[in-house]
């Protein structure tokens, strides 16, 4: 029976990883299909399923035209405001973790608003904060532009997943840590950047991925948000919605190499990091 259990637990790992990955599998298989074959490159429900052989050619052109440039604003979009947000994050979640339990929470329960808040609600509201800034900038003849207005809102909705993924790890860390450093002659500042950050640093890894995957996941804010230039889920949207021209297939895998990599090298990273706990801790043990 317990042999039987034991491989129902595996068969249903199976299953769900399955259901979880074998449309993102999917997708990368098929990006390499020749959707040129009656339809102009592009994917369509009438060749989505159908394999009309393997090229190399999406992946080509991914970096030209309108898609091109659509795909490098997003990664820049998702890089800038993941790096500021994770700064930012950072920066309140200590400030949170040393304030009282009461205030604490209070900040705390505020604070994951934006993350339960509907993405279309935080996008108009974006888009009648920058109408109502931008109205009165006119009046000077100045105006935010859509760059600047994407950044702002991907780094606005980032935080909060900065702050609930550095928070657990703040407080699985010791306050004697901060104040050692101090007592062996380091600032506040030292302290804070040799001491208590390289305690944190798997939380901070772990908000930085959450914020570069909300933004480049994103589509509702930065629909809203966006008048002239085109994040790649916009581009996409308008140029598939309606029977329009379609959309090279390749762009809907490559935005996952940074995410990938970065999974990659942080796991690879705390790997490493208990590994060398455990041979320092069989060391302890020997010696004793």
């Amino acid at each position: 029976m317990k042999k039987l259990g034991r491989s129902l637990k595996y068969v249903y790992l199976g299953f769900m990883l399955l259901f979880l990955y074998l449309p993102i599998i999917y997708l990368i298989v098929f990006s390499f299909n020749d959707f040129s074959v009656g339809s102009g490159r592009r994917i369509s429900y009438s060749n989505l399923g159908r394999w009309n052989g393997f090229t190399f050619a999406n992946y080509g052109t991914v970096f030209s035209g309108d898609a091109g440039r659509s795909l490098l604003l997003t990664l820049e979009i998702a890089f800038a405001s993941s790096i500021i947000a994770t700064v930012i994050g950072t920066a309140a979640a200590i400030g949170i973790n040393s304030m009282r339990k009461r205030p604490r929470n209070i900040v705390v329960n505020v604070s994951q608003l934006p993350m339960v808040n509907p993405d279309l609600v935080t996008g108009i509201t974006f888009m009648m904060l920058f109408a109502f800034v931008n109205g009165i900038l006119g009046r000077i003849g100045a105006q935010v532009g859509d760059f600047v207005k994407l950044l702002i809102a991907h780094i606005s909705f980032s935080i909060p997943y900065v702050i609930f993924s550095v928070l657990p790890r703040l407080k699985q860390s010791s306050d004697l840590l901060y104040e050692a450093a101090l007592d062996l002659g380091c600032s506040p500042i030292q302290a804070l950047l040799k001491a208590v950050i390289p305690d944190i640093m798997p939380g901070i890894s772990s908000g930085f991925i959450m914020a570069l995957t909300m933004s480049l996941d994103d589509f509702v804010v930065s629909y809203f948000v966006a008048d002239r230039i085109q994040p790649l889920s916009v581009y996409i949207y308008s140029n598939t919605a309606h029977g329009a021209k379609g959309v090279n297939p390749a762009l809907a895998t490559i935005i996952f190499i940074p995410l990938v990599s970065l999974l990659l090298i942080v796991n690879l990273r705390r790997l490493a990091k208990e590994r060398e706990y455990e041979i320092q801790n069989k060391k302890v043990k020997m010696k004793k």
